[in-house]
């Protein structure tokens, strides 16, 4: 017999709260100390690109494996740089992730440049292959992928359709410090990637930051430059900024913080797999609710659960089964609507004015109206929730977990 759920007056899995991150420790205190300390005993101001940020760039590119790293003021400003690096004409054409923060499809509008919204592969927030290849025309130039909740996405068959069409791959890698594909790192297997280091992702530099990620050298520079309004960065007798940039740097003081935190990144991702993967097998005969699916020979990091719904087992729908889960004591949010083609500026063109561009230059020889197919998208985001996770659980969040999700399924079984 089922237990009374805590939505009905029954006792909660879970009464206390769930441990708090505890991200910031005593580590970046004292490097953030030493950098007023030294600020002060020289009466210099610390400021950005120098020893701190370059080191933070050599620690970041290290945990990558190698390869050349800058460190920008923000995520969004990552995908920006990143996509700046390319130098791609304006009026070309970009496909971009159906789910994901705005931030990772915006730059794309505001370089002149056309987003084309590809759809999900119906088992995941992420796209696929499949749904890009159709998506791909003469006036296509890159392709933007986001490893969403952390959970890699199919990457060699997008970059066999890249390579077969002489696109460029950004990865989105916000959410996937430390995701890997085929023992690949996330960020190492496209052309250029973008990672968001605020708050909340798996290392920061303080409240904002981001880094842009490239094994390719020319593309390094290209974006360094981009991201300091064209400073000829390695370039001798430029005459002066060789290319229209903003000012996207970091600066020392979130440098510091920054190689603090990416000391404990492995520990940090090692706890999130533990932890989601522990979750994942203790669910996996569940009938209702298992942790959604994975691409073979990848493994997540887990920014959050993916929690994939199976309405076809239970007699409720998905907010209730959400509701009776949260009062269980559980963090579960009933759906990640990130879908910015839904959003105002996407689909009334709101990028520079009232002018529409770039969908309504003349010189460019597409559709007017923003492209955006999100069947699947739309599908997938009805048909799962997400259960908040960090690292910092332990055995009892584990159990709990399985618990509370183990106790609404039996009592709401068809």
């Amino acid at each position: 017999m089922s237990q009374k759920l805590a939505v009905d007056g029954g006792s909660k899995v879970r009464s206390t709260p769930f441990p708090s991150r505890g991200l910031i420790g005593p580590e970046e205190r004292a490097a953030a100390l030493a950098m007023f300390d030294q600020a002060i005993a020289t009466g210099n101001a610390f400021g950005y690109g120098g020893p701190a940020e370059q080191q933070y760039e050599k620690d970041f590119a290290a945990y990558l494996g190698g390869g050349f790293a800058d460190a920008v003021n923000s995520g969004s400003n990552a995908v920006y740089c990143a996509l700046g690096a390319l130098q791609i004409d304006a009026l070309s054409e970009v496909i971009v992730p159906p789910i994901t923060d705005p931030g990772g499809i915006m730059p794309v509008a505001l370089l002149g440049l056309v987003p084309v919204v590809a759809d999900a592969d119906p088992r995941t927030y992420n796209t696929s292959a499949e749904q890009i290849a159709p998506l791909i025309t003469e006036r296509t130039r890159a392709i933007v992928v986001a490893h969403i909740a952390g959970d890699a996405l199919d990457m060699d068959p997008i970059l066999a359709l890249a390579k077969k069409h002489n696109l460029y791959v950004v990865e989105d890698c916000a959410q996937a410090h430390g995701t890997t594909y085929k023992g690949r790192m996330a960020g190492t297997l496209g052309d250029i990637a973008a990672f968001s280091t605020m708050f909340g992702k798996h290392h920061c530099t303080g409240g904002q930051g981001g880094v842009v990620f490239t094994r390719n050298e020319t593309l390094h520079w290209q974006g360094k430059r981009f991201a300091d309004r064209g400073k000829p960065f390695n370039l001798t007798n430029a005459g002066g900024n060789v290319v229209a940039g903003l000012n996207c740097n970091l600066n020392d003081l979130s440098a510091v913080i920054g190689s603090a935190q990416v000391a404990k990144l492995p520990r940090i991702i090692g706890n999130r797999v533990r932890i989601g993967n522990a979750i994942r097998d203790g669910l996996a005969a569940n009938a209702a609710v298992t942790v959604g699916w994975q691409v073979p020979e990848s493994q997540s990091c887990y920014w959050f659960l993916r929690m994939a719904f199976h309405p076809e087992a239970v007699r409720v729908d998905k907010a209730t089964f959400c509701q009776a889960l949260a009062a269980e004591g559980i963090p579960a949010t009933v759906a990640y609507r990130a879908i910015p083609a839904e959003y105002p500026w996407f689909r009334e063109r709101r990028v520079f004015g009232a002018s529409g561009f770039p969908w309504t230059c003349s010189d460019y020889k597409g559709p007017r109206e923003p492209q955006a197919h999100i069947a699947n998208a739309l599908r997938v985001v009805e048909t799962h929730f997400n259960i908040a996770m960090h690292e910092s659980y332990g055995d009892q969040e584990i159990a709990d977990i399985i618990e509370a999700v183990r106790k609404v399924s039996e009592a709401y079984a068809r």
